[in-house]
């Protein structure tokens, strides 16, 4: 059978919508799931056809800022099925992945799978992970993944996740993560997140809740045994630029000064530099925690932690504390990111002053 590949249109959602009832029993993709797949999101929806029917589609998403696609979904009419068209499908997706400067695939499938497992072993994916009470039936998942671009790869440390619980804990659930990960079986647990924030927090920023800043989180560290290293591209109280009122813009004031006082107080060490080693750092035994710009992630100017993990010739890896569900992320979406040398080195500029900063925690000698 002639197989045509091509992008998917919104003519083509009723027979989308078709073979879902075809292919699957449960978790199926909605009519709504579908459109915005189609409209707005960041992915690419590729059908097969041939005989003037769709015999199957590959559904890829983009994680924006970072050099990874996710195969969030992938179905074969059963009048397309024993013609190699699964693998004919992979092959198009992970082009069009590449097209898109991703160097890894990675997919979730059901344990009990078996043709799909064959499948993706056959054309290179490795398992990584299981998720539990993954589909709508309470099973379990796999999760697979392919590097698509293969070079030499670096070392990865495996280092526990945790999802920040509120829109201003980014750094407090970084620091859990990098705790975790120097002193293993330490608990993740939100009684400490919400303490690490009260402790870090810069009290003001633009609305809502204040984030925290690197003095504040390197103190926190130290407090807790840690060995920090503290690297602030820039003096003086950071984030006033984001806070209209004088008034909030003076107790912010004062908080660095309070922050500062005890830093000289402590043992953390601290250098100004705008030159992140992440190399260097990770082969001292460091786990660094890193302020980036968020909107190279997802278009919102506003500072965000994340936590580095490791790196190689190619790529920073990070842990992203905010899961973005309207983007159908789920937590491992966000566990080792692969993100470029070159976008790393844009997304740790944070404003217009350029500040670059970081905390590294290392174990106490």
């Amino acid at each position: 059978m002639n197989f045509i590949f091509r992008t998917a249109t919104s003519q083509d959602l009723p027979a989308l919508l078709a073979l879902e009832e075809q292919c699957f029993t449960l978790d199926r993709m909605t009519p709504r799931s579908f459109q915005w797949m189609l409209s707005r999101a960041n992915a690419s929806l590729i059908v097969a056809e041939a005989q003037g029917h769709l015999m199957g589609y590959a559904l890829l998403l983009f994680h924006r800022g970072t050099s990874l696609a996710r195969l969030y979904s992938i179905a074969i009419s059963p009048l397309g099925r024993g013609q190699g068209l699964g693998m004919r499908l992979l092959e198009q997706a992970e082009n069009n992945a590449r097209a898109h400067d991703c160097a890894y695939v990675r997919l979730e499938v059901r344990a009990d799978n078996a043709v799909a497992i064959r499948l993706y072993e056959k054309t290179g994916y490795r398992p990584f992970a299981v998720v539990s009470d993954y589909y709508e039936d309470h099973s379990e998942a796999l999760r697979f993944e392919k590097r698509i671009i293969q070079r030499p790869e670096g070392k990865v440390r495996q280092v526990p996740y945790y999802q920040q619980t509120t829109e201003f804990t980014c750094g407090p659930a970084c620091l859990l993560m990098a705790m975790a990960a120097l002193a293993r079986g330490r608990p993740l647990a939100r009684r400490e997140e919400v303490q690490l924030w009260r402790e870090a927090t810069t009290v003001f920023m633009t609305s809502g809740h204040g984030g925290c800043s690197p003095q504040g989180l390197a103190l926190a560290a130290w407090r807790r045994g840690f060995k920090v290293r503290l690297q602030v591209s820039i003096d003086g109280p950071l984030f006033l630029s984001g806070v209209r009122s004088e008034e909030k813009k003076e107790v912010m004031r004062l908080v660095h000064q309070e922050f500062c006082s005890q830093l000289q107080e402590s043992a953390v060490h601290q250098v100004r530099s705008s030159q992140l080693d992440i190399h260097g750092l990770l082969a001292d035994g460091g786990q660094p925690l890193v302020l980036i710009s968020n909107y190279r992630l997802t278009r919102t100017k506003a500072p965000h932690w994340v936590l580095v993990t490791g790196c190689d010739e190619d790529f920073i890896y990070l842990h992203d504390p905010d899961i973005d569900h309207s983007r159908h992320r789920e937590a491992m979406d966000c566990q080792y990111l692969p993100v470029s040398h070159e976008e790393f080195q844009r997304m740790s500029l944070f404003g217009g002053s350029k500040l670059r900063a970081s905390v590294t925690l290392f174990t106490q000698a």
